[in-house]
């Protein structure tokens, strides 16, 4: 689009300051810099609300935001709409791309930008990788502006093309909670007919993951302490059994003891060593100690533990699962460029979908208060509703 034909002004939902409802203001449109070539204008199609932004906004994420008023979101959605002058985008205009928090100019010369090797198909200015764990790098929607309004500049490496077959309102919930999933399961490091636990199945990361990880040929167990989010992995369970065949089991730990379901585990896998029952890997999901205790338990000897939450008083981790168990302890992020697009390819492969909830851009502070009763399913700002 031609830069003079663009709007003068755009709505955006703020944050005034922690612990407020957002407030939907009038903004000018970002403008390019010279000093950013890899910056892309897009129009923002559809922006998925996260738990973080319900952290950040209760003042949990200090020092971030590093001022109000903000705008928040790191998981959206948009078409290119304008390039800078000298651009250094793989991108055109009209492309559909989705856009991930993390790693919005990345520096591309630090320690974690070195080692990563990049993408084939588009490098930093100095020719190495960027990396999402860059100590130089913004990220949309806590460090620097999200996706809650009409336009944002995103930086074409952290992005990734959107496929035909997968929406802008199913695309935006994959940037954050698809990426973040999938890759802690990769993290796991299992092979087909491993087996995978899921604690905190029934919520926004945990139900995609129950598609991921049974969909990748791996033996999933959801484990989850509510009657919504049951509810919901109990239907994505008998889903995968219906359209592909694909087993996945769903517990409820208020009903069942850890043992029990690592001895059935055991009988089914037809194992008498009680050390070698159990799972090869669990990924921990929500802020709780009980979470975390009952998922370690699950784990058979040797047996990995990746921790994507991040409770502010953090876990307590006994010294004798990692000692006489060998139990290891993993933190997974998100992941790379690379992996993102490894992560749209497969969803739109394979038919991972989030269960999606659509609010208009106005509405923004309903979503949050339908967020807070915890039903688990993605909730999403379509802007196309606001038309």
């Amino acid at each position: 689009m031609d830069s003079s034909r663009l709007p003068k002004a755009m709505k955006a939902q703020i944050l005034p300051s922690f612990n407020a409802p957002y407030r939907l203001t009038s903004l000018p449109l970002p403008v390019f810099t010279a000093s950013n070539p890899h910056d892309i204008l897009v129009k923002v199609l559809a922006a998925s609300y996260c738990h973080t932004d319900l952290v950040l906004a209760q003042g949990q994420m200090s020092p971030f935001p590093p001022s109000f008023p903000h705008i928040g979101c790191h998981e959206f959605s948009g078409e290119v709409i304008s390039l800078p002058e000298h651009s250094l985008s793989q991108f055109k205009i009209g492309d559909r791309v989705g856009v991930p928090g993390r790693s919005f100019r990345p520096c591309g010369k630090c320690f974690e930008c070195r080692r990563e090797p990049g993408d084939d198909e588009d490098k930093s200015v100095d020719g190495g990788g960027y990396s999402v764990y860059c100590v130089s790098a913004g990220n949309h929607g806590i460090s620097a502006p999200g996706g809650f309004r009409e336009f944002a500049l995103v930086d074409s490496r952290q992005v990734t093309p959107l496929p035909d077959n997968i929406s802008a309102v199913q695309g935006a919930s994959l940037m954050c909670a698809g990426i973040t999933i999938y890759a802690a399961i990769k993290k796991c490091g299992l092979t087909k007919g491993n087996r995978v636990g899921i604690m905190g199945c029934g919520g926004g990361l945990g139900h995609l993951g129950l598609q991921f990880a049974a969909k990748m040929g791996l033996q999933a167990l959801g484990v989850d302490a509510a009657d919504e989010p049951l509810r919901m992995a109990e239907e994505i369970a008998e889903a995968l059994r219906q359209e592909s065949g694909i087993s996945a089991q769903v517990a409820d730990v208020r009903v069942i003891k850890a043992e029990h379901l690592v001895q059935e585990m055991g009988k089914e896998d037809g194992k008498q060593d009680k050390a070698d029952m159990g799972l090869d890997a669990v990924i921990i999901l929500p802020e709780s100690q009980k979470a975390f205790d009952y998922g370690i338990s699950l784990l058979r000897t040797h047996g990995r533990c990746v921790v994507v939450s991040f409770p502010a008083e953090g876990f307590h981790i006994s010294a004798r699962d990692v000692v006489f168990r060998d139990i290891s302890i993993v933190g997974s992020l998100v992941g790379s460029n690379k992996v993102l697009r490894e992560m749209v390819t497969f969803a739109a492969e394979h038919n991972v979908q989030a269960r999606i909830k659509t609010y208009p851009l106005k509405e923004l502070n309903d979503l949050v208060l339908e967020y807070k009763k915890g039903k688990g399913e993605k909730l999403v700002i379509d802007m196309t509703l606001d038309d």
